[in-house]
């Protein structure tokens, strides 16, 4: 009778635990939801404090270009070298241009820097509106008749969809740049066979395609950040909690919508 109890009440506890957090995630998805609402709602309405958003700008983009830049340029010559080592065992080396430049323009290019700038400026947005949230500051724009989305969510919002394109398309060139570099002067692939191939198989569907990720993953890095930093909670605690959220969950996002972008739009 007291294992049939004590199971009982083991399953009653997991199932509460289970529904528990349910609850739990089923309720940030709505406010989630609810806040991306109103910030694209807030985004068409004037004024435009043009001082934010370009303040977030330089924060998300000029700040990051450098991060980008070294991991663009290397995956780009790694690129190459992996790439002519599979080759080479079947003569194809020449179709190397096409490979490293497709490769980035589709899917390296976007899906590295979006996944940096969640680590680097997805987790400065989360901190910095999180330790605004813990201390107040907030609610005091709240008092001062300030909507806090529109003053502090919507110049992240636009800084996020306008640098991600920008970043991604220097990423991509970097690494075309890179991979070329290691294979005319490292691997000596022909350079003149290497152009002509990549720029033969290169379509524009690649370029938009890879540009239409970016924007994607600069919205989902700027909302979710947002997101968990406006709904901070705990204090110095709550703050590193948010900051770690974002980034893990920007991250899981980027990945999972790089799928079905990549499904819908090179099918």
């Amino acid at each position: 009778m007291t294992d049939t109890v004590l199971a009982g009440t083991m399953v009653t506890k997991t199932l509460a635990y289970i529904g528990g957090r349910t609850i739990r995630l089923m309720g940030d998805v709505g406010r989630g939801f609810i806040m991306f609402g109103q910030t694209i709602s807030w985004t068409f309405k004037l004024p435009v404090n043009l001082g934010n958003i370009f303040q977030q700008v330089e924060a998300v983009g000029v700040n990051s270009l450098p991060v980008v830049l070294i991991m663009a340029l290397f995956t780009g010559m790694v690129l190459a070298i992996q790439t002519y080592t599979g080759f080479k065992r079947f003569n194809a080396e020449n179709y190397m241009g096409p490979v490293v430049a497709l490769s980035m323009l589709r899917e390296l290019g976007p899906v590295l820097t979006g996944l940096i700038v969640s680590g680097r400026a997805g987790a400065a947005m989360a901190a910095e509106l999180g330790t605004m949230r813990v201390t107040e500051q907030i609610d005091a724009l709240v008092t001062l008749a300030t909507n806090p989305v529109k003053y502090l969510v919507v110049p992240r919002f636009i800084a996020g969809l306008v640098v991600l394109p920008l970043l991604t398309i220097i990423a991509d060139s970097t690494g075309i740049i890179g991979g070329y570099l290691v294979s005319v002067h490292v691997l000596h692939v022909n350079s003149e066979i290497y152009i002509r191939m990549t720029r033969d198989y290169l379509e524009l569907n690649d370029v938009f395609g890879g540009l239409i990720k970016a924007c994607v993953f600069g919205i989902i890095i700027s909302v979710v950040s947002c997101y968990k930093g406006f709904f901070t909670e705990g204090g110095a605690e709550g703050v590193g909690k948010a900051t770690t959220g974002a980034v893990v969950m920007s991250m899981m996002l980027i990945l999972i919508a790089n799928y079905f972008l990549a499904a819908l739009i090179f099918r």
